[in-house]
């Protein structure tokens, strides 16, 4: 047989949509994502894969844990937790950090404390909650980063279940945006928490800091940041006509900065995008020669329709390509993967399908293997 080597061949005629680079989109936050919530897909990002400091964004996973003990039955929106000297100490208002306003000894049900949580930023109803559920902070913690890892967000480290910095608590963007979607899917009865506009414990109420709530169609969560290490940062995601996004960002200088990017970069969520469908019958695929089959070539298809979403403006850049061992070997099975439809922008991958044979290739017979040995001896004894 001779030699395989990858065989590349490039589709001219099919115009689709690729990674969308950082320059069509700028931003003055050091991180920043928009990705969206229905494939997964990262639309565009800036420093989206490297770990920074997520400040309060953090209590995304502190609530995330409380919904799936409360789903799972482990505990219950009625149950109440005692607060402790050191999560007032911690949390408390002498603290000078967002807070509930909790006091030493209060008995705050989980449903409560969830709000001082998502709505209110509460760092002493984070520091109730693990210790009510873990026993101490950092044990809860531990498990957060378990959870993490379970979820497949590879970048998070938590120390705390607060945010309040630490070296070495870190995530990304886009393990962020990953988190926020999680949610998302995974607890729909319990997600309208992260849309209400204001919470009131004590007689003191307070707004939520989300600057999206209440001024943007659609978005309806998810949780702000800010540490004077980390900047102002925002998690938000809104829905619009069947399509979700969700934008991450960090590190801006101000909350009025925060809000003004908040806007800007959500508009451009929703209308900078588009989504187009790859389908399988209007595909002009090449044929794929086949070594020693009764055949020499075979046809192949796209098992099914698949869609890609990126900025408009960098459809007409894609590379859309038909990538396989050449030559095939027969036999040959109708149905079976035999080749890959890439398409990717810029040095990066952003579809890669299996193509299907669409028909079956026999092996030739004795006497087309003696041709095909001497066409093969002729071939390779042309020295040009």
């Amino acid at each position: 047989m001779p030699a395989l080597k990858p065989l590349i061949i490039l589709i001219a005629c099919l115009a689709l949509a690729a990674h969308a680079g950082a320059d069509l989109i700028d931003t003055e936050a050091s991180h920043a994502v928009i990705f969206d919530h229905e494939t997964g897909e990262v639309l565009w990002e800036k420093n989206g894969a490297a770990p920074m400091i997520p400040a309060s964004m953090t209590k995304m996973m502190t609530a995330h844990i409380v919904f799936d003990r409360v789903k799972s039955g482990e505990l219950e929106f009625d149950q109440t937790f005692t607060v402790s000297e050191n999560a007032w100490r911690k949390g408390g208002w002498a603290s000078g950090g967002s807070t509930m306003g909790l006091a030493v000894g209060d008995q705050p049900t989980v449903a409560e404390l969830l709000r001082g949580v998502i709505i209110l930023s509460g760092n002493d109803a984070c520091i109730v909650l693990a210790e009510g559920i873990s026993g101490t902070e950092e044990a809860f913690a531990a498990e957060m980063t378990e959870l993490a890892r379970e979820m497949g967000l590879e970048s998070a480290t938590f120390e705390n279940a607060t945010g309040l910095n630490d070296e070495n608590h870190r995530i990304s963007a886009i393990d962020l945006a990953r988190l926020a979607s999680a949610t998302i899917r995974e607890h729909p009865e319990f997600y309208p928490l992260y849309e209400q506009e204001s919470y009131e414990w004590r007689g003191i109420s307070q707004p939520n800091r989300n600057p999206l709530l209440g001024t943007m169609e659609g978005v309806d969560g998810l949780k702000t940041g800010h540490l004077e290490a980390s900047g102002y940062g925002l998690t938000a995601s809104g829905e619009r006509e069947g399509e979700r996004r969700i934008l991450v960002f960090n590190g801006m200088e101000s909350r009025q900065a925060r809000a003004r990017e908040a806007e800007r970069l959500m508009r451009l969520a929703f209308t900078a995008f588009d989504t187009r469908e790859i389908d399988p019958e209007r595909l002009d695929l090449p044929q794929l020669e086949v070594w020693m089959g009764a055949r020499s070539r075979v046809g192949v298809e796209l098992a099914e329709p698949a869609q890609l979403t990126a900025h408009k403006r960098a459809f007409p850049d894609a590379r859309v390509e038909v990538v396989h061992e050449a030559p095939l070997e027969a036999p040959v099975e109708a149905g079976a993967p035999v080749a890959r439809l890439v398409v990717t922008m810029e040095g990066e991958t952003r579809l890669d399908l299996p193509l299907m044979a669409r028909e079956s290739v026999e092996r030739m017979g004795f006497m087309g293997k003696v041709l095909e040995g001497l066409r093969l001896k002729i071939d390779g004894g042309d020295s040009g």
